[in-house]
């Protein structure tokens, strides 16, 4: 089926939430001002954030400075580091807070971080030494700024299905944690985890925290690698998603066989984003798309040709979901 023949994102629906606001305005009675005001609403590439997880240039090793630096002069409204990349910076002199002003000189926001503390694990002693790490992790986020955190099933990715009502209880326990330095560990789907691979199973163990801090760290390819579908993302409300991990995947190899250094620039691949742009505007999501890639023939490139590329791309991805 394709996306015009689709009950979801029938061309009808697609023109209710986006040319529709527009045109409706132009109908007898709606007034200059109430035609602004519903142009106003009408979807636009501009409703979103654009950030760069330096994942994506990271094997081209120019460094944190240069990476925000490139982020800053391209455009992006934020950076998303690895926790690794902030040990290597304090670990050869770098100063955190000294950091932290670099980011603010360059206009950019920690939107969130790359951290893998264990957390999730069912052993209780690395469950706790999980916990510790995850408390110096969000120290030195804090110290730059962040927010927010990925929190994704590290150690849990392979062997026995995890209990999630006890996955619920501990993902509440490090919600509590971060209460204490300003900052949200959001839960990471992961496709090729034994645990917390689909949109269901981490959307219930968020909700069963019962936290009102709980949120989900979505990404195209791990919800493509899971087997969820994407239409599953129109039963998320806006507080559930705060950033969106943002790339695509190539028809081949198939979904088993799929990894990590296969994702492409969005709009280079077969996913469906257009349909996955109106689901998570239709239900108010206005957060951040983090590009994240793993691809080895981008690391080959020159790292500020890969960065403008991929926000050129993500601004295009959304901008077609929304033409009329």
């Amino acid at each position: 089926m394709s996306n015009e023949d689709s009950p979801f994102f029938s061309r009808r629906t697609l023109l209710t939430t986006g040319g529709a606001f527009v045109a409706g305005s132009l109908l007898p009675g709606n007034s200059p001002a109430e035609a602004a005001e519903k142009a106003k609403s009408a979807p636009s590439v501009n409703d979103f954030r654009y950030c760069l997880n330096t994942s994506t240039i990271r094997e081209q090793k120019i460094g944190i400075e240069r990476e925000i630096e490139l982020a800053g002069n391209l455009g992006y409204n934020g950076i998303e580091p690895w926790i690794r990349e902030l040990d290597q910076y304090e670990a050869e002199g770098g100063s955190l807070k000294d950091l932290r002003k670099r980011i603010e000189d360059a206009g950019l926001t920690v939107d969130s971080a790359i951290g893998f503390a264990r957390w999730i694990v069912d052993d209780e002693a690395e469950r706790k030494a999980g916990l510790e790490q995850l408390k110096v992790d969000l120290d030195k986020l804090q110290q730059i700024g962040g927010t927010r955190i990925a929190a994704p099933p590290t150690g849990a990715t392979n062997g026995p299905a995890l209990d999630l009502w006890k996955a619920a209880e501990r993902y509440r326990a490090i919600l509590e944690i971060g209460e204490q330095f300003g900052i949200i560990p959001q839960l990471e789907v992961w496709g090729f985890s034994e645990n917390l691979s689909r949109v269901g199973e981490s959307t219930f163990v968020a909700m069963e925290s019962g936290h009102p801090a709980a949120c989900l760290l979505p990404d195209v390819y791990h919800i493509y690698k899971g087997g969820s579908d994407f239409n599953t993302l129109h039963m998320l409300g806006s507080k559930s998603v705060h950033v969106f991990h943002l790339n695509d995947y190539p028809a081949d190899p198939p979904r088993d066989s799929i990894s990590d250094k296969d994702r492409v620039f969005p709009g280079d691949g077969v996913a469906p984003l257009g349909s996955i742009f109106r689901n998570l505007h239709e239900v108010g999501f206005r957060g951040t798309f983090s590009l994240e890639l793993f691809n080895p023939t981008y690391w080959e490139r020159d790292p500020e040709e890969v960065a403008r590329d991929g926000l050129e791309k993500m601004k295009a991805s959304v901008q077609k979901a929304f033409e009329a």
